[in-house]
């Protein structure tokens, strides 16, 4: 099975663990294309959430804030496949790198494609969205001409899935609850949680943000405008200032028909 089969939307139904323990609420998307692909997991009721009505912006998040939203998880990379097991190289991480590979088998088991993993136990139970086209496809990785973050976008049909790195590194080998409850000071767990794993649909009328890491960007409008050899999307700044940020084109394929 190539990656260009797996094309398209797909959400878990399961994830279950050898000691018996298995995870059936936490909403996922996968969004996989020609080679690139995107994941955002978030946890249904990851412990009794804080009130976000009133974030705008990242300087409005309190610690409470902060450790609630570090128990979700999200990435952007590619798919690799070395004859017998799938790898999804990440090179945009929500969660700090981990010592193991996301490595695993695939396999149909009816309408389920089931994903065993190579090199930590678990069995996860994928559904791919039947009723979204898988075209177009294409995909950008990024690199901000100002800041020197990472970013990347993938589209495939209507949908969208957009990453950007944070700029202050999180500590490998743990989780990022673990970095923000260790963070020196409030502005330095607020800078852990600055990584964006966005997903939405992708229209004429523009790219709009259904779902994201960062709550104050759900509902808005990515604008994602190719000009000069850049490209171009809306942000918003900690403050809660609207910024545009410009990037540098690193690795292209396909077109996503956003050109000015």
């Amino acid at each position: 099975m190539s990656a260009p089969a797996l094309q398209g939307l797909w959400r878990r139904s399961m994830i279950a663990w050898p000691d018996g323990s298995r995870d059936t609420t936490t909403r996922v998307y996968w969004l996989q294309g020609l080679r690139a692909c995107a994941d955002l997991r978030q946890p249904a009721t990851p412990g009794a959430p804080p009130d976000l009505s009133g974030v705008g912006a990242l300087h409005q998040l309190s610690i409470g804030h902060c450790l609630w939203l570090a128990q979700q998880q999200g990435f952007a990379g590619q798919l690799g496949f070395d004859g017998s097991h799938y790898e999804w190289h990440r090179s945009i991480d929500f969660q700090p790198g981990a010592a193991s590979a996301d490595a695993g088998s695939l396999c149909w088991q009816g309408e389920i494609l089931v994903e065993t993993g190579r090199d930590s136990a678990y069995v996860e139970h994928w559904h791919r969205d039947s009723s979204a086209p898988t075209l177009p496809a294409a995909a950008v990785t990024l690199r901000d001409a100002d800041e020197n973050t990472a970013a990347a976008l993938l589209r495939v049909g209507p949908l969208f899935m957009f990453a950007r790195d944070r700029a202050q590194p999180a500590a490998a080998g743990h989780t990022l609850h673990e970095c923000v409850a260790g963070a020196a000071n409030l502005q330095q767990a607020r800078a852990l949680l600055d990584c964006e794993i966005s997903f939405g649909n992708a229209q004429a009328s523009g790219f709009r943000i259904a779902a994201s890491t960062l709550p104050w960007r759900i509902g808005a409008e990515l604008a994602p405008q190719l000009q000069h050899g850049y490209l171009y999307t809306m942000d918003r700044a900690p403050n809660g200032a609207a910024l545009r940020r410009r990037w540098h084109i690193l690795e292209r394929e396909g077109e996503f028909g956003v050109e000015q």
